[in-house]
């Protein structure tokens, strides 16, 4: 050992910090966190969305970000699965791919349906792909938008495309994107769909879409910083700016020569001085007397005005107080008793207030009340 280092030890010593180096391609631990906040919001709407598409709860749990291979996907997914693509179109420029199993894809479709999502019987058919893009399509629409609102720029998506693939087939057999025979960066997300669905969905996205990403957040940033600088210099500048008084050409001293115009002098307290107040003429207010004494003929015409109002008369037999469970038992032939004693009067409501006393008679073939005392 000459305690020489070789090139390969030197070229470790000068390897960046927090560089996680996977392959040919790696992420920095700050693009990898940012990438990571992007798909956390953009899913966090997309599951709400899908949520009022189902009728279920759907919860998808915080991403883990991570670079992967073709080979990581075989042997972490089960096969077939459904590659559903989505291209950005407006804002972005690039195609990402979002993996579901096909146990989940066939809950999703049958609860869009209308079902229980217990019908998974049969393979996925175009019955099936064309449910999953409507429902994609409408998920990342809504992500769509709130990335709109984080990057501060418009974010538009064509729509969706799916594909069976059985990932034990040679990647150039299958229909899928060809940025996935090398290394690409891979978003997994736990999903919940109620007590049905409790899986892995995947977000692959090629190192370039990935990388203009975080771009566009990181330009944004720096724009909002950029804005709140020059918005906190502008107000120290008008802080430390002298206040100069507007000054009144009628007020300023009388040019040398001429006379001196007779204004009216207007007493100004000095700084430290008590202000005083002039003395304010304070008076009782005078109101008119009501008159004391209404003529009977003029009582008679008002009441006259309120005759025809309909007013809502209840006779209230008894009452008595249930719980929920109580109630909910109820059936046909049940008996409440009541807090009335038999043969005790029954009361007269009118528009909700006790007004009097009766007993239950019958004319003809209804029931009637026969008034026996009037509350006062």
């Amino acid at each position: 050992m000459d305690g020489m280092l070789s090139q390969e030890e030197i070229s470790a010593l000068l390897n960046e910090p927090g560089v996680s180096d996977v392959g040919e391609q790696s992420l920095t631990d700050v693009e990898r966190d940012a990438i990571g906040e992007v798909a956390n919001i953009s899913m966090g709407t997309a599951a709400t969305t899908l949520s009022s598409l189902v009728n279920k709860k759907v919860d998808i749990s915080t991403p883990v970000v991570s670079i992967a291979k073709w080979e990581d996907i075989v042997e972490a997914y089960e096969r077939p699965c459904v590659f559903i693509r989505i291209g950005y179109t407006v804002g972005l420029d690039g195609t990402n791919v979002l993996v579901l199993k096909e146990h989940d894809v066939k809950v999703i479709t049958d609860l869009m349906m209308g079902g229980d999502g217990t019908n998974l019987e049969g393979e996925i058919g175009e019955m099936h792909l064309s449910a999953i893009c409507e429902a994609m399509n409408q998920m990342m629409g809504s992500a769509a938008t709130s990335l709109s609102s984080m990057l501060n720029k418009m974010i538009d998506i064509s729509p969706p495309t799916a594909d069976i693939v059985d990932l034990t087939e040679a990647l150039e057999g299958a229909s899928i994107d060809s940025f996935l025979a090398g290394e690409f960066v891979r978003i997994c997300f736990r999903m919940e769909i109620g007590d049905l669905v409790d899986s892995q969905i995947m977000q692959l996205y090629p190192f370039s879409f990935a990388k203009e990403m975080y771009s566009s957040i990181s330009k944004n940033m720096e724009q909002e910083t950029e804005s709140i600088a020059t918005g906190t210099g502008q107000q120290a500048a008008a802080a430390s700016a002298p206040v100069s008084a507007p000054v009144n050409p009628a007020q300023s001293a009388p040019v040398m020569g001429q006379p001196m115009m007779s204004q009216p002098m207007m007493s100004q307290p000095m700084m430290g001085q008590p202000v005083m107040s002039q003395p304010v003429n304070v008076q009782p207010a005078q109101f008119q007397a009501f008159a004391q004494n209404i003529s009977p003929a003029l009582q008679s015409e008002n009441i006259d005005l309120i005759m025809d109002v309909p007013l809502e008369v209840t006779v209230e037999l008894g009452r008595t107080s249930k719980s929920i469970q109580e109630i909910l038992d109820f059936v046909p032939g049940t008996i409440i008793e009541l807090n009335k004693i038999a043969g005790e009067p029954i009361d007269v409501l009118v528009n909700g207030k006790y007004v009097a006393k009766g007993e239950v008679v019958v004319i003809e073939e209804n029931f009637g009340v026969r008034i026996t005392e009037i509350i006062k």
